[in-house]
């Protein structure tokens, strides 16, 4: 069997297992509609612990972040700062508090929430119509990667655009049969290879090329003394560039609609707060890929810019055999295809039950949105394919533009649990100031703008503007609004409560 067959029988057999593992996992399932969308609200710790892993870590994982190394060095490393702030701020403190209002009043989409807080059908469309829109460049990154990983790992035996087809083509199957249940179990099998693969790589290719991570730091400064210094090697991506962008991405970590059935899933909050201490041990892998990043700048200099998205995968086709490329193009395929999965799902579910049934069909049934859901995952995935065949770009860019874009929701949903008086109108005209602003900057190619990070300058503006409209326009139902803002008091003596218990617990121990 010839290098370039052992790696396709490999990959093969890795995303065929998964996608099987994915239509059984949901076989013994009720057919309804929060059985198929939040998996029955039952899921523990290990299980969410892989499903949100397989969310949030992606084919960028694989690719965008070694990619991003290789082309500016050290402002990459926004990427270790803002996820671990994002844990702390979304998922350790909001995200409990968001699993209380969806087990209360049974959401199973993100918009749920705001239409049920604002009392508004038009805010909730608004974030049903933002979070589609801004996750196809989401989407597409997932694409662009899927077709580059399996592509070079098949040594160029197989056409990248086939891969894309038929990866999302086995997304499609199980997501439709088995819905978030089939996610959670294959995030299990992508989770452990991709870790696995994580540590061959970030650990190998040092190694390989320069006797160990150490030798390869020396090299590093002695060919490119300023890589590890802001701006690196771009010109505009300096301090403020750097403080903005992670100070809106870590706002916005959580707000992505695909973490929200995640989160909506769980068996109780504590499952969501163990995730949010043990899910940055995941940043381990964001480092290694960096080692592989500053490698490949050293072994293949002078790559273009899009050739430098792919240099893992370059580097690594001519470090490693056959089949191990086999293993690294089936996990970094899974790495594609499952967070791809959720996305289209979250966001195929939000457009049936958030605009085609409040907007179209009142009286629509469950089992009637379960179809339109289906149907528009496939229409998401076709125009996410389209864009990533006919416009293939930087998968670092790709996801800035989609936090751009997510993050303008997180003043509501602070506001939510913080101010009584924040009301539908200040929310709805902050959330399109935030947006059209974000439009115009990144669109007339003003981003960053005075070295500041384009969606954080939206974000001020949105705020700002939902402030306002709301001291001068009239106060939702404040029924709804106090069970909001009272959550927040119970959530913060329930920490204040942990914390009590850990403390006499360490003076018991000592």
């Amino acid at each position: 069997m010839n290098p370039g067959t052992q790696s396709i029988v490999i990959i093969a057999v890795i995303i065929f297992g998964a996608s099987i593992l994915g239509l059984i996992a949901g076989r013994r399932q009720r057919k309804d509609l929060e059985n198929w969308t939040v998996g029955g609200r039952r899921f523990g710790s290990v299980l969410i612990w892989f499903l949100m892993g397989g969310e949030i870590y992606t084919t960028f994982t694989f690719l965008g972040v070694s990619g991003y190394a290789y082309e500016n060095g050290a402002p990459a490393f926004y990427i270790l700062v803002y996820v671990a702030l994002g844990y702390a701020l979304g998922y350790y403190y909001l995200m409990p508090l968001i699993w209380k209002m969806a087990k209360r009043f049974q959401f199973i989409t993100q918009p749920d929430f705001f239409e049920k807080r604002f009392q508004s059908r038009w805010v909730a469309g608004l974030v049903a119509l933002t979070g589609i829109a801004f996750n196809i460049p989401y989407i597409q990154l997932q694409l662009t990667g899927l077709g580059a990983i399996v592509h070079f790992t098949s040594r160029g035996a197989i056409n990248s655009t086939l891969a894309m087809i038929c990866g999302f083509v086995l997304v499609v199957l199980f997501v439709m049969v088995s819905g978030l249940r089939a996610i959670a179990w294959t995030s299990v099998v992508k989770d452990i290879l991709m870790i696995g693969t994580v540590f061959v790589l970030g650990i190998g290719i040092p190694v390989a090329y320069f006797g160990g991570i150490g030798p390869l730091f020396h090299h590093l400064i002695a060919t490119n003394p300023k890589i590890l210094v802001l701006p690196g090697s771009s010109k505009v991506l300096g301090i403020p560039w750097f403080m903005s962008t992670v100070a809106l991405t870590a706002m916005g970590f959580s707000m992505y609609p695909q973490a929200w059935p995640s989160i909506y899933s769980a068996r109780d909050s504590e499952v969501i707060r163990r995730n949010a201490i043990f899910l940055p041990f995941y940043q381990i892998s964001m480092l290694l890929m960096f080692f592989v990043g500053f490698s490949a700048l050293i072994v293949l200099p002078r790559l273009s810019p899009l050739q430098g998205n792919f240099s893992l995968l370059l580097l690594a086709a001519r470090t490693f055999p056959a089949w191990l490329l086999g293993v690294i193009g089936g996990a970094g395929a899974l790495a594609a295809m499952i967070p791809g999965a959720i996305i289209v799902f979250a966001a195929a579910t939000a457009f049936s039950r958030n605009i085609y049934k409040v907007f179209f069909r009142p009286h629509a049934s469950d089992a009637e949105i379960m179809r339109v859901s289906k149907f528009s995952i496939i229409g998401l995935i076709l125009i996410g394919l389209f864009f990533a065949i006919v416009a293939p770009t930087g998968l670092v860019p790709l996801l800035l533009l989609s936090f751009d874009g997510m993050t303008q929701f997180f003043p509501a949903v602070v506001f939510s649990f913080t101010w009584r008086h924040v009301t539908a109108a200040g929310v709805l005209s902050g959330m399109l100031t935030g947006l059209i602003t974000v439009a115009l900057l990144v669109l007339s190619h003003h981003d960053p703008i005075f070295g500041i990070n384009a969606g954080l300058i939206g974000l001020a503006l949105n705020t700002v503007v939902t402030v306002v409209v709301s001291t001068v326009t009239q106060t939702p139902d404040l029924k709804i609004v106090e069970v909001f803002t009272h959550a927040l008091i119970r959530n913060g003596q329930m920490g204040a409560d942990v914390m009590t218990d850990g403390l006499k617990s360490g003076a018991t121990e000592e």
